[in-house]
């Protein structure tokens, strides 16, 4: 008799304190319909919990004007979700000409206004798009 009493605990139990077997995933892409590239193959902004992962905002140039864009870019996928470049933790920066973004590091620093996140700086040879020379990816965090 206690063994049918403790079976329907158990069960509770088992069901109550398991993980959940997928993950719950919000989507957001520049105003479009899918919230995702089907064409390239990904979202611009990906929530999962309270994390955002931000796919990279690209430039052709790397100038001022060019830098301003792609953090503009950037600004607007973390307000997707009200977040801010405060929430930012990771940076990764790919470039084409590192030096030459040395020299513009200003800009990029303007937007975090001195609270900075972990970064990554890479110098390669080529991006996905062929003519890009900076492309910049985010993890933020949401407040809980």
């Amino acid at each position: 008799m206690r063994y049918f009493i403790l079976l329907p605990f158990l069960l509770v139990c088992c069901k109550t304190f398991s993980q959940e077997t997928k993950i719950k995933k919000e989507k957001w892409h520049w105003n479009n319909e899918s919230k995702q590239d089907t064409i390239a193959g990904y979202t611009q902004v990906l929530k999962v919990d309270n994390i955002l992962y931000i796919s990279g905002a690209v430039t052709n140039d790397i100038t001022t004007e060019g830098i301003t864009s792609v953090y503009s870019a950037l600004k607007a996928s973390l307000s997707s979700y009200g977040a801010t470049f405060e929430n930012v933790v990771k940076e990764n920066l790919y470039t084409t000409d590192i030096e030459t973004m040395k020299k513009y590091n200003y800009v990029r620093k303007g937007f975090y206004k001195g609270d900075f996140p972990a970064a990554t700086w890479v110098q390669i040879q080529r991006l996905y798009m062929p003519k890009a020379k900076l492309e910049v990816e985010l993890i933020a965090h949401l407040p809980k």
